[in-house]
């Protein structure tokens, strides 16, 4: 495991795009997702990460509060699974089952769209607003199995809240943490070498 840092996607930049599978094989688009909703959060997801698996749970809680006021939510799972076969699509349903994700989950394996999202890590966090523009990219909390923070999901709530509501989202972002994205041997993006 390598703990790095989200590439913090400058504010403003459109939602990319994409249509992928679900956990079942159905494919499923940005534009179906997002239809309707008053904001978007894209998280990058992984079933076998420590930093994922710490606040799993409470992920789960906030994307439901979240969905609750119009605020549509998508987890992504973009690592190799060849190389790491607990993110296979069916290891990530069994896990999200457990979590409580109610979410859609969707598997990304050409790893195209974490190349989109210049994703780095898992967790990796994006809240984008009616209009599908970047308001927030980052944490979820201040929480990692490494200290005593407890899990609240409030930054990334916070900045959810304030973009379905069409208010200003806090200029104090910070880079999540988590397990780099496990990427397909010559797939690694330029700024990840």
């Amino acid at each position: 495991m390598v703990a790095v840092h989200s590439t913090m996607l400058p504010l403003g930049t459109p939602a990319p795009g994409f249509t992928l599978p679900d956990l079942n094989g159905e494919l499923r688009s940005l534009d179906s997702i997002a239809e309707g909703a008053s904001a978007l959060v894209v998280a990058f997801i992984s079933s076998h990460c420590p930093y994922v698996q710490h606040i799993a749970p409470v992920l789960g809680q906030v994307a439901s509060e979240l969905a609750a006021v119009g605020v549509a939510v998508v987890g992504i799972g973009s690592n190799d699974v060849d190389s790491y076969p607990d993110d296979a699509p069916d290891r990530i349903a069994e896990a999200a089952g457990e979590w409580g994700w109610e979410f859609p989950c969707l598997f990304d394996a050409d790893q195209s769209v974490a190349h989109a999202y210049r994703a780095a890590c898992t967790p990796d966090f994006y809240v984008f607003d009616g209009d599908r523009r970047l308001l927030y990219r980052g944490q979820m909390d201040g929480a990692r199995p490494s200290n005593d923070v407890p899990v609240t999901g409030e930054d990334l709530r916070s900045a959810a809240l304030a973009a379905a509501a069409g208010d200003p989202v806090t200029d104090e972002q910070l880079p999540s943490l988590g397990c780099n994205i496990k990427w397909k041997s010559g797939n690694e993006p330029d700024w990840f070498r």
